[in-house]
């Protein structure tokens, strides 16, 4: 894509599928593809649920941070950032710089399908998780919409169809046309 985004960001609340379609879009791009959060553990040597019960949420933001500002930098790549990176302003900044942010929106009960049975989601260890979802989802989804160049509905599509809008969106972006 002639004058594409530098990157492309990809935000969202847990469960959107922004790992899967990241890996389709940068496929489809030719960028590269990396996921915050698996970078945090590798970087880490531990998973995510093991740095949340020993650093706290704190702890893990201050990783996913520094991750961030690191990943913004290489070019031509498709980044999929944790649900809640967007919560602090200097991840906003850091993102918003680093090229097109699209936020992949899903419903609490799609998101809740998709998380129900995943034990590696700290946020989500509750005796309720689906109010969690609701609480998590009416604090980030202002933000979501605020910083994003392209709003794109996940809830029962198949991820190389989300992928393709995304292009083609992209393409509008960049061309001002369709």
């Amino acid at each position: 894509m002639a004058t594409a985004p530098k990157n492309i960001v990809l935000v969202g609340p847990m469960g959107t599928g922004k790992t899967t379609i990241g890996k389709l879009l940068a496929k489809e791009l030719g960028y590269d593809f990396v996921d915050s959060d698996r970078e945090i553990e590798a970087r880490c040597g531990a998973d995510i649920p093991w740095i949340f019960d020993v650093e706290g949420e704190q702890g893990f933001r201050d990783r996913e941070t520094a991750v961030l500002q690191e990943l913004v930098d290489a070019p031509h790549t498709v980044i999929a950032t944790g649900g809640g990176a967007v919560v602090r302003p200097e991840n906003q900044a850091t993102m918003m710089r680093a090229g097109a942010i699209v936020y992949l929106h899903t419903s609490v009960e799609q998101q809740y399908e998709r998380t129900r049975k995943d034990r590696r989601r700290p946020l989500l260890q509750q005796k309720d998780p689906k109010a969690v979802l609701q609480a998590l989802m009416a604090q980030r989804e202002p933000i979501y919409r605020d910083i994003a160049d392209i709003i794109v509905d996940t809830d029962r599509r198949k991820p190389w169809a989300v992928a393709r809008e995304i292009v083609r969106q992209l393409r509008e972006m960049v061309h001002g046309c369709s």
